[in-house]
């Protein structure tokens, strides 16, 4: 009796997640240079910025201030694309998304496991971001500085 082939087929990664993999593997062979890596990972969070559409290009712009005034410990780079800013270890703790990366609704700041949000069995380590106020700001400022307490 022959084999019996599966019908069903993996559509596979998106045009936009294989370009996110690539600038990803770029990024990773870039931070194996040294030297001058923390103002290469500034200018790449500066770059990434600045081709983001308007909306998504401001709200980054603010994330971006707000995080560096807030936790100047933490490194600017790139993280699959995003402006990112890593511990010491080189560790991502907290990242931009824009919402044109994936074609989403809204942009997100995430938080990877490096930041020191733990609260129990569950808490949340992305948050939607369609607006910047004073609220959302002091919001920001709170949870970076729990993320590197």
């Amino acid at each position: 009796m022959p084999a019996k082939k599966a019908t069903t087929e993996s559509k596979g990664f998106t045009a936009e997640e294989r370009a996110a993999m690539k600038q990803r593997a770029a990024e990773l062979r870039a931070e194996g240079k040294k030297g001058a890596k923390q103002a290469d990972g500034l200018q790449a969070v500066l770059d990434a910025i600045e081709k983001m559409a308007p909306k998504d290009r401001g709200l980054a712009e603010r994330v971006h201030m707000t995080v560096t005034a807030t936790a100047p410990e933490l490194s600017p780079k790139t993280w699959y694309g995003m402006p990112a800013y890593a511990n010491a270890d080189g560790k991502v703790v907290v990242f931009f998304q824009d919402s044109g990366k994936f074609n989403y609704r809204y942009s997100t700041v995430g938080f990877q496991d490096a930041a020191n949000l733990d609260d129990g069995d569950m808490w949340p380590v992305s948050y939607a971001l369609t607006k910047w106020g004073p609220v959302v700001e002091k919001t920001v400022v709170e949870l970076v500085q729990a993320a590197i307490s």
